[in-house]
């Protein structure tokens, strides 16, 4: 085929190439629809509340202050019992437990019997003490004898009826019979102090467990009828009028805390309260693991609504004092995922307009946050019922969307 009859049939074919290539375009472009979704709401800058809004949501303000903060650091602490005011009855000795009196929780008085225990030792203690009781009896009376036969023979002396050799052997035998019952004397007296000091029943024999401290039963590690070694704790009793506070302190704060200085911490029971602890102990040495040093502080517990195993906030100062505007703890709200504050415009009638103001905080102090930008002294600062006003944005929000 010549190049001339190429081309001819080459045109002759192009409109169905492009007819082709046409319809190919059209099913391949998509129609893209315009987007009907309304763009996303501008965070809404102010709210207005009625007075009855107000009033329901209790909410107050008050002008902004300026003050000096010390910053805290919270850190985790335990009230612990206080082991100075604490016992642990145990056994003087081997035995079976006869009977526990006493329970936990059960409040019991210093020389209170909380048990009773059946030993050999006990047994044992009992009859050495009736022996040398017996004993003592004896010397005692052979000392009478004695002395009854010194002073005969001594008369008889005086008559002549006897030789002086006599006179001198009664003396003699008076003296041993002293002596004997010296002995005998001391027996006792070792023997009751033996079975003192096992407080044992004199009656029975039976060894009676006392608490030597008033206080409640905290524990309880034995039952009636239970054998049980020489130490072996039955019962601890606790005077729960001090507690312990054990924290563990980082080691860059430890050096403004010594032996007297005072801790405030708060526990989850009274969450609105504050209690007060003093600093007994400091460990004398860096904890590796943690870098810490375990601090120990007295708590003073009277009306007994601490108890002990308690897990308790510690509140910290740290760094130096600062001046800035301070505001309640429950001003701040987290709003937009940022630290805000609400200030209020009375409008004279008792409802107010309330504006967000995004803050930034630099120090936290008792209750209390210092603010550093974002407030001036003297505004009016929603300081109570600020959760309300923050649901209000809410609400707004959602009606604006």
């Amino acid at each position: 085929m010549t190049l001339l009859s190429r081309l001819t049939t080459l045109t002759s074919k192009r409109p169905l190439i492009v007819l082709i290539a046409a319809a190919l375009a059209g099913c391949g472009r998509s129609e893209v629809p315009e987007s009907t979704e309304a763009p996303a709401a501008a965070p809404t800058s102010e709210v207005s509340l009625s007075a009855e809004q107000i009033a329901h949501g209790g909410v107050k303000w008050a002008p902004a202050t300026v003050s000096t903060v010390t910053e805290t650091v919270e850190l985790p602490g335990e009230l612990k019992v206080d082991e100075d005011r604490t016992v642990r009855v145990s056994a003087p000795a081997p035995g079976r437990l006869l009977a526990i009196r006493a329970n936990v929780g059960d409040r019991v008085t210093s020389g209170q019997v909380v048990a009773s225990l059946q030993s050999e030792e006990g047994s044992a203690a009992r009859a050495n003490l009736a022996k040398a009781t017996a004993e003592l009896g004896s010397h005692r009376a052979a000392l009478d004898y004695a002395r009854t036969a010194r002073e005969r023979a001594e008369r008889l002396l005086a008559l002549k009826a006897i030789s002086q050799q006599d006179v001198e052997r009664a003396r003699t035998d008076e003296k041993a019979a002293s002596a004997m019952l010296a002995q005998a004397e001391a027996e006792v007296e070792r023997a009751t102090a033996a079975l003192a000091r096992l407080d044992v029943d004199p009656a029975t024999g039976h060894i009676l467990l006392k608490s030597t401290l008033g206080g409640i039963v905290l524990n309880r590690d034995a039952v009636a009828g239970a054998v049980v070694d020489a130490g072996a704790t039955i019962l601890i009793v606790t005077n729960p009028d001090s507690l312990w506070l054990q924290v563990a302190v980082p080691d860059r704060l430890v050096a403004g805390i010594n032996p007297g200085s005072g801790l405030r911490f708060t526990v989850s029971a009274f969450p609105a309260e504050t209690f007060e602890a003093r600093v007994h102990r400091l460990a004398g040495t860096v904890d590796p693991a943690t870098r810490t040093v375990l601090v120990r502080a007295n708590v003073p517990n009277r009306q007994r609504r601490l108890r002990p195993e308690m897990l308790a906030t510690v509140r910290l100062e740290s760094g130096q004092p600062q001046k800035g505007v301070v505001v309640p703890d429950d001003a701040v709200q987290l709003l937009d995922g940022r630290s805000v504050l609400f200030i209020a415009e009375p409008d004279g009638r008792g409802g107010a307009v309330f504006k967000r103001r995004e803050i930034e905080l630099v120090a936290r102090g008792q209750d209390q946050r210092q603010v550093v930008r974002g407030v001036k002294e003297g505004e009016l600062v929603v300081t109570e019922g600020a959760f309300a006003v923050k649901a209000q944005f809410g609400r707004s929000r959602i009606q604006i969307g």
